[in-house]
């Protein structure tokens, strides 16, 4: 894959712009950490050359100096949220990242379960972390948040909210994703420190958007369409231009909270140290880009890859049509259409030949394999196949898996276990697979192609099973599906 960011680069100068900010405050540092730490994988799409563990890396610098608190919204718990990108809840990400954490060996002080209210599964989920012998903290809405400063600064206000205690001089704050209300508990925290009489301060790790990028460029914009069940919007920094004379581009949620956080830190010292929403912020990912093109058309394709996965999710009835407009909007104000993803077109026209379902995989080197339905095969086991045979330089006649091998399986599924589908799904293709390959040296040449599938594009003309979408994402590869089911039935799985 063409690459656009030095991710080493980007390692040197944040970490150094880290380290700074915790020097400039004494005592105690609240970090803020947006997006993902150990999986960032929106960023290596957009930004080819990201790591999607870079984050991680540079916070071990500062392993025996920090703790970490994550924070999860009570109302996400309620609703079952998805990450999409791992298919996991976000309750059930919190234990994921608890246990991620202490394997690299971070202390990890507590979860905070913010905008409280009774919920029944947010109770659940608290039994269950003091069970595991995890401190919970509970924090509540507030009133007129963000507008209503005389409140939220009080104890009416934050005062109401659980104090967090914590043992060391760096706390990082980190979440499952957006909106689980990070900059609201690290805020609390700055006042019930104030109230305590200690010292205090607070940064913010963000990626996005990228401030010193235009407001309109698709890294940015790709930004917007990642949040878009969240209504976040790119805008000039005001408070950045009035202060500084210098136009920066920040999001609508930090600019709205930045008079709170002004307020805050005038009580602490009498003065806010910070002028902007930008200067609270510690983010060097702009200054690391070193092919502006080559983000420029990857942004392009996350944008219709998120268009896509919000049509899926609302045919599935898990997101609201409204988000459907909105990308419609902003792939309108860049004149970028569906078919700029190669293997849309290439799906799209595969599956009117056959008359069946199709999957198209754009490779590396930008080759186009397809896959159909057969008796034997679902369309995208075929077309992982037809992948694996390109990678591995095997002709396309050649049968990697014995018929007489699947036939078998098909048995043990229609059979025995009760499946209506004869079909092969990704994963028993990939089991029958590595079985021919202990004798098949074809079968192992293509086993062995397997890792590099990462990165690569795949579409296909109708919504995959669960079985199938999991077994992509373990393979790494960007997919994305027409809105629509294979058949008529009420209940997919």
């Amino acid at each position: 894959m063409k690459i656009g960011f030095d991710n080493e680069m980007y390692f040197a100068l944040q970490t150094q712009r880290i380290h700074e900010r915790v020097d400039s405050f004494g005592g105690k540092l609240y970090l803020e950490f947006g997006g993902k730490l150990f999986d960032d994988f929106h960023a290596s799409r957009v930004l080819p050359g990201f790591q999607p563990d870079s984050k991680m890396q540079m916070l071990l610098k500062m392993k025996d100096e920090a703790e970490i608190i994550i924070t999860i919204n009570a109302n996400d718990i309620e609703k079952n949220k998805v990450r999409g990108d791992l298919g996991i809840t976000y309750d059930q990400d919190v234990m994921r990242l608890i246990d991620a954490f202490r394997e690299y060996g971070f202390f990890v002080g507590s979860v905070v379960l913010t905008r409280f209210a009774g919920q029944p599964l947010a109770e659940k989920f608290e039994r269950n972390l003091k069970n595991f012998g995890i401190k919970t903290y509970r924090h509540y809405s507030i009133p007129e948040y963000p507008t209503n400063i005389p409140l939220i600064v009080s104890e009416q206000g934050f005062g109401k909210n659980d104090y967090i205690e914590t043992e060391r001089p760096i706390v990082v704050i980190t979440a499952p994703g957006p909106g689980s209300g990070k900059m609201a508990t690290c805020l609390s925290q700055l006042y019930h420190e104030h109230e305590r009489g200690v010292k205090a301060g607070y940064a913010k790790f963000e990626t996005f958007p990228i401030w010193n990028l235009p407001l309109k460029h698709p890294v940015n914009l790709a930004y917007e369409a990642a949040t878009i069940d969240l209504s976040d919007l790119n805008m000039i920094d005001p408070f950045h231009l009035e202060a500084h004379g210098e136009t920066t581009v920040n999001y609508n949620r930090d600019v709205e909270i930045f008079p709170v956080l002004e307020a805050i830190f005038r009580k602490i010292n009498g003065e806010c140290r910070y002028k902007s929403p930008t200067d609270m912020g510690v983010n060097m990912a702009g200054y690391a880009i070193i092919d502006d093109e080559v983000c420029c058309e990857a942004s392009r394709q996350e944008i219709i890859r998120r268009f896509y996965e919000t049509q899926c999710a609302v045919r599935k009835g898990n997101s609201d049509a409204s988000q459907i407009h909105k990308l419609e909007m902003l792939m309108s104000s860049m004149n970028l259409e569906c078919s700029a993803r190669k293997t849309v077109p290439a799906a799209l026209t595969a599956a009117e030949v056959t008359g069946g379902p199709a999957t198209a995989i754009e490779l590396a080197d930008g080759t186009i394999v397809t896959g159909k339905t057969s008796d034997l095969l679902g369309a995208t086991s075929a077309a992982l196949l037809n992948a694996l045979k390109h990678l591995g330089g095997i002709d396309d006649d050649v049968d990697l898996v014995s018929p007489t091998a699947l036939a078998p399986i098909q048995d043990l599924k229609t059979n025995h276990l009760g499946n209506h589908n004869p079909r092969l799904h990704t994963d028993e293709v990939l089991i029958a697979l590595a079985i021919s390959a202990v004798s098949n040296e074809n079968a192992k040449k293509a086993l062995d192609q397997l890792d590099r599938l990462a990165g690569c594009q795949v579409h296909s003309s109708v919504i995959l099973s669960t079985v199938d979408e999991n077994v992509l994402k373990k393979l790494g590869v960007n997919l994305t599906c027409e809105p629509v089911y294979q058949n008529r039935r009420l209940y997919h799985k």
